[in-house]
């Protein structure tokens, strides 16, 4: 079991930068590969990013694609959400999420195949 606690959100202004970390407890972070959701306000949640468990691997939905890389430091325990010149469509809550049972490099990319998660961590982009 892991958990997962995010951190780094907050309120920042449209063009800026902002970066989101998800720390892991346990010693098997390496095992899992993660993912990066987000919830607006009355929207159903979405994946924004995912990462296999090297790094070797991501996935981006269209929104966030060229503008929001995601990144891993497994000697860390802590997935990153780099953030940079965020949109005011881009305010919600962010997720992260770990996934135990996808393969090496693969990423998965569906809500229903992550088996934790943080708390969330809220994200306001003012224009």
């Amino acid at each position: 079991q892991v958990q997962l606690v995010e951190s780094g959100g907050g309120l920042v202004q449209a063009g800026g930068s902002l970066r989101l970390s998800c720390a892991a407890s346990g010693r098997t972070f390496r095992r899992y590969a993660m993912g990066w959701f987000r919830q607006a306000p009355g929207k159903e949640r979405e994946v924004a990013a995912g990462i296999s468990r090297s790094g070797g691997s991501t996935y981006y939905a269209d929104f966030v694609k060229g503008r929001v890389p995601i990144s891993r430091e497994n000697a860390k325990n802590t997935v990153y959400l780099h953030m940079n010149s965020p949109k005011p469509e881009d305010t919600a809550v962010y997720f992260c999420a770990a996934d135990s049972t996808v393969s090496a490099i693969a990423v998965a990319t569906m809500e229903r195949n992550y088996d934790y998660w943080g708390q969330g961590t809220q994200v306001t982009v003012s224009s």
